[in-house]
């Protein structure tokens, strides 16, 4: 049988108040329960989001250095990466920002680090100048050698390397790409 326009309009119509109808119903659920939170005198207050586990924060001593603690043991290069851009933020907390980047980049310097064992920085390789402003690649290693140790990375697999891309905005501030990966 051939689907004519008006039977696709009446299928359509038959969709649109099936949802509206959905939509009605779960209105009065939330209605209800609202109603029934109010007259056993309690309410409903937005949970507080629980504070990131992951995130790093370090103790300044005087001078202004920030001391970071004892870096935990990684299980594989994800996790490393992961902790070395938080350790990266912790460290250093007036060039750093956390929000989205802004749409239109000041520099954008790829690094790749390679590790000893035991998570020091033993070898910096620049993978990508920007093509403007490249003292950002300076601040860029300075900043990583400040959040340096990583955590011991003997038990992971060779070459004991990771790069990472930084994100710069006007401000001179940059963000490690990989905490907007996550």
């Amino acid at each position: 049988m051939p689907c004519t326009d008006s039977m696709k309009r009446l299928m359509f119509t038959g969709c649109l108040m099936a949802v509206m109808a959905t939509t009605a119903w779960l209105a009065g659920c939330a209605s209800r329960n609202q109603e029934a939170a109010q007259s056993s005198g309690t309410t409903s207050t937005p949970a507080k989001p629980a504070p990131d586990p992951g995130v790093v924060t370090g103790t300044v001593k005087s001078g202004g250095r920030v001391v970071l603690p004892v870096p935990s043991k990684s299980r594989n290069w994800k996790e490393v990466r992961l902790q070395a851009a938080r350790r990266l933020v912790a460290a250093n907390p007036d060039i750093t920002y956390m929000g989205k980047p802004p749409d239109l980049l000041r520099a954008i310097p790829v690094l790749t680090f390679e590790l000893n064992a035991d998570g020091t920085i033993r070898r910096v390789e620049v993978m990508r100048y920007p093509s403007q402003d490249r003292e950002t690649v300076n601040i860029a290693i300075e900043s990583m050698r400040r959040a340096a140790p990583f955590g011991n990375v003997s038990h992971l697999p060779k070459p004991w390397r990771f790069n990472e891309t930084f994100l710069f905005n006007n401000q001179h501030k940059f963000k490690p790409m990989t905490l907007d990966q996550l």
